[in-house]
């Protein structure tokens, strides 16, 4: 899988958990450690943990990829999920906030990409 399907893959799990704020970084141009940085955000630790679970049994099951690396913890609030061309940052809001991977970054292109709207809960 190309370095963009697997960072697609990414967004597509980690939304699956409603994870927010899911922004894709191309820093391909500008690192020699990675192709694409995936920054999301838990609410929660439950939270994190439920798209960190999702994002490592997705991409086994689908696609039979392991990541190389994991670090941090739901408990810490910040957890990084390394697969080489892409590393995953799984985020509470105040931690994103604080360490602003996005403005560190800022000359990276954002990955423009629609994800489905989800089903509009019907209220009875």
């Amino acid at each position: 899988m190309d370095s963009k399907k697997l960072a697609l893959a990414c967004r597509d799990l980690a939304d699956n958990k409603k994870a927010e704020n899911i922004v894709i970084l191309d820093v391909k141009k500008l690192s020699t450690v990675t192709d694409y940085f995936v920054i999301a955000t838990g609410t929660s630790e439950p939270h994190l943990r439920a798209i960190e679970g999702e994002l490592l049994r997705g991409l086994q099951e689908e696609h039979g990829l392991k990541p190389t690396l994991s670090e941090g913890t739901a408990q810490s609030s910040w957890v990084v999920v390394d697969f080489f061309d892409v590393i995953v940052h799984l985020m509470r809001a105040d931690v994103r906030e604080r360490y602003d991977l996005e403005g560190l970054w800022a000359d990276a292109n954002a990955v423009k990409a629609t994800i489905p709207r989800r089903k509009a809960m019907a209220i009875s």
